[in-house]
Order: C-alpha cells, then structure tokens, then sequence
C-alpha cells in the first residue's frame, strides 16, 4: 500500500526517482542525505524509499517519537528516538542497530539545514564501524528528481583515508549539480 501511495504522490507532485547504482545498495547503508536545506528533503526521500518498497530509518530527538500525539507515526515513518540532553556514543548505538535489522539509515552530516562550512564526520564513523556502505542521495529542485543509490562499499571505506572519501562524495554532489530548495544554505565544499 506505501508503496503505491508514494509513487502515486511523487507522480502528483511531479518528482522522479533517478538511481545512480544498484537498487540493493539502499538495503542496508548509512544513507547520506545532501544538501539539507529544508524539511520537504525528508519527505521525499521518505517516498523514494517507500516507493522502492525499501526500509529506511532516521534519528531523532527522543521528544518526537515520545509525544503522545504523533510519536506512533514519527517511529512507524522510521523514527529512532535520542535523548539528546546527554551524551550518547551514537557510532556504536548504530553500529548495534545494524545487528538487529536490515535498514538505511538517514544522516543529514551538514547537521542543520543552514550553510556550514563543512560537514560532521560522524556518518562515516558509523559506516565503519557497522561494516556498511555509505550511499549518497540528494533531492534535486531544479530538475524535480531525486538521486540516490550511489555507494561506496564498506571495503573501500576501510582500505582509504578519510580525505578520500570525502573528497568522492564531494566530487559526486558536484558532478550532478544538485539543486537544493534553497541553494544560499548549500556548501559544496563539504570537508
């Protein structure tokens, strides 16, 4: 039902889903999610997702998926809920998440929706040490689509410096020229 309802709505609204790999890639991954710069990127990328009939997650503040109104939708929608008021070590929190079930995990490493001057390193802290993929997506408003599936494995990831990956997910946002809702809170130069 999610699935025909999400490519029913992305059809309505006028978006496509243009996948840069393997559909499979999107079973089980650290899905980075750029550029960030405004909320409707969560509800596409939700659809996409849905609309491939895959599983996808994201972390949020455990306020949300505690609220007695809307927390049973924010965790049915994927919610995990963090108590953000402590210290919590996130890396391994995923990593044990990974053990339990097959899922993409939603990060947004520019961590606000407002420009920034580089990106946070915890996605690829988690990626290494659950042992799976990063995968880059990002919701394009110029030409309406949304472009995902393009990985780069666990064993590349292990076997390259910290530079070089970033400097393949930069090369990639740059090579698709993705345009983001509002472009002045897009840095490119993520690292």
């Amino acid at each position: 039902m999610k699935k025909l309802l999400a490519k029913a709505i992305l059809k309505i609204v006028g978006w496509k889903i243009v996948l840069q790999g393997n559909v499979n890639n999107l079973d089980r991954c650290i899905l980075v999610v750029a550029p960030h710069t405004h909320n409707s990127e969560y509800l596409l990328g939700n659809l996409a997702y849905w609309a491939l009939g895959k599983k996808l997650k994201i972390i949020i503040k455990d306020a949300h998926t505690k609220n007695p109104f809307y927390g049973w939708l924010v965790k049915a929608i994927g919610g995990i809920g963090i108590d953000r008021s402590q210290k919590n070590d996130l890396v391994n929190f995923v990593a044990n998440e990974f053990k339990k079930d097959d899922f993409s995990l939603v990060i947004t490493p520019e961590g606000t929706r407002s420009w920034v001057p580089k990106w946070r390193k915890g996605f690829y802290n988690m990626a290494i040490a659950a042992k799976v993929p990063i995968v880059l997506a990002g919701g394009d408003y110029k030409r309406k689509t949304i472009n995902l599936g393009y990985a780069i494995p666990y064993e590349k990831l292990a076997s390259q410096t910290f530079e070089q990956t970033m400097q393949e997910i930069q090369d990639f946002y740059i090579k698709y020229d993705i345009v983001p809702k509002i472009p002045e809170n897009w840095n490119p130069q993520i690292y």
